[in-house]
């Protein structure tokens, strides 16, 4: 089995040096490797087609929609919906400072174990976490309970994870603890090398499913009817008042910048419009980067000559 290799997006941006203060566009780059792909490719094709000065600055997702809205930023080059659905629709639809590429990537989400642990242990359904016999065995801090990735702290899609566990009713049965993605995928690592069971929330696409053999727990088909999630910023009672006891609904992530673009550099705000890229690409991308160690720039500027033809379909060519 291989060893999966980390990088933080702030060793990624490393290799760009010191952020310029005058840039014509900054991007944000939020903390997952992906995100850091996209950004890259878009950083590239600005500089190398467009002739500006990009800059890159990393962010959460609310840090960079409030920097769009302001306009110290200008691009989020990674925005799922339906996790990001609260600042989506406080900065696109109600403030119309923030515009979206309409061009999404159709991802799925779910938790995770290993192929081995699946087939040793017959944890296939998510209802399996809920049986004590079972849950027991992803105990990884001797206290006798299961305990679970739910994901990094503070991002939306942790929250939903602990609604789903609440609904589902594992939250009796496991832990659901939160740390940064480098510290779950050494967590995974290690379990993998001790054949010991361990369970994440993932999603694809992801570099991760190329390095080990995983399966999604199953689960019953997304109900929108009892499908109610609300965000600590909606509501202080909202573990309590949310609902999620199906499949998350299928999601899709997409390209949002600043509207402002559109005036101060149109080439920009059109390239954005028309950027498109398909799960393998984003995938491929991000295991050059993050696992082969590679040199973001090198890796955007050899993706971006040898794919002519679809940038040139950006750029409306």
């Amino acid at each position: 089995m291989n060893t999966i290799k980390t990088m933080t997006v702030a060793a990624v941006l490393s290799f760009n040096g010191v952020v310029a203060q005058a840039a014509d566009v900054t991007i944000g780059v939020p903390s997952w490797p992906s995100a850091a792909a996209t950004a890259y490719i878009l950083k590239t094709v600005m500089e190398d087609n467009l002739g500006l000065d990009v800059a890159m600055q990393s962010g959460s997702n609310a840090v960079i929609f409030e920097a769009m809205d302001r306009g110290s930023m200008d691009v989020h080059p990674e925005v799922w919906l339906p996790n990001q659905q609260n600042l989506y629709q406080k900065y696109v639809v109600e403030r119309g400072t923030v515009l979206q590429n309409m061009h999404g990537v159709e991802a799925i989400q779910g938790v995770c174990v290993t192929k081995a642990t699946s087939e040793k242990y017959g944890i296939k359904s998510i209802y399996d976490l809920t049986d004590p016999d079972k849950s027991v065995l992803f105990d990884s801090d001797g206290d006798g309970v299961g305990n679970m990735w739910a994901g990094q702290p503070g991002a939306a899609s942790t929250i939903v994870e602990k609604i789903r566990a609440k609904s589902y009713g594992y939250d009796q049965t496991m832990e659901m603890d939160e740390s940064d993605m480098p510290i779950n995928w050494a967590a995974l690592d290690a379990s993998v090398k001790s054949k010991k069971p361990y369970a994440f929330s993932c999603y694809t696409p992801h570099y991760v499913f190329s390095l080990y053999d995983l399966v999604f727990l199953t689960e019953p088909a997304h109900n929108d009817k009892t499908w109610k999630v609300l965000q600590p910023t909606d509501d202080p009672d909202w573990l309590s008042k949310s609902n999620a006891d199906s499949a998350w609904p299928v999601a899709n992530f997409y390209v949002d910048y600043a509207k402002s673009l559109q005036t101060r550099h149109p080439e920009a705000a059109s390239l954005l419009k028309n950027f498109q890229l398909s799960a393998d690409i984003v995938s491929g991308l991000s295991y050059a980067m993050v696992v082969e160690k590679k040199a973001p720039e090198d890796v955007a500027h050899e993706w971006v000559e040898s794919h002519s033809t679809l940038v040139e379909s950006w750029l409306g060519h």
